[in-house]
């Protein structure tokens, strides 16, 4: 006499792929966003490392040669915050990143980072 299967089931099988095909849109949509802020991170964490004494303009002029090299278009130059730590250049920036999911579905993200300092 034969004994019961196990395993998975056709219902349960859909289900899983539904799920990982979901998971899988959801991080092609996010993924990119999230590149491009570690790409602006990256960016003011060596012009931060590289002039540590650097006028204002020269930060903002260093900081939009690396935009156009690594595609950074969630920031401008103008949208980096510059102060001074002592002798040390801080540079911070803040932005909020609306990532379409579906229509009427989106997501708001809200990337900040800070370099330098003491």
């Amino acid at each position: 006499m034969g004994g019961r299967q196990r395993g998975l089931g056709l219902v349960a099988l859909i289900v899983v792929l539904a799920i990982i095909v979901a998971l899988a849109l959801f991080a092609m949509k996010v993924v990119p966003s999230y590149l491009e802020f570690r790409a602006a991170k990256n960016a003011i964490d060596a012009i931060a490392r590289e002039k540590p004494g650097a006028s204002v303009g020269d930060i903002r002029r260093a900081f939009e040669n690396r935009q156009a090299i690594d595609d950074i278009n969630a920031l401008k130059s103008t949208d980096l915050e510059i102060t001074k730590d002592g002798n040390a250049v801080v540079i911070s920036f803040a932005y909020r990143k609306e990532v379409q999911l579906f229509p009427n579905v989106g997501l708001y993200i809200d990337y900040n980072a800070r370099a330098g300092g003491q």
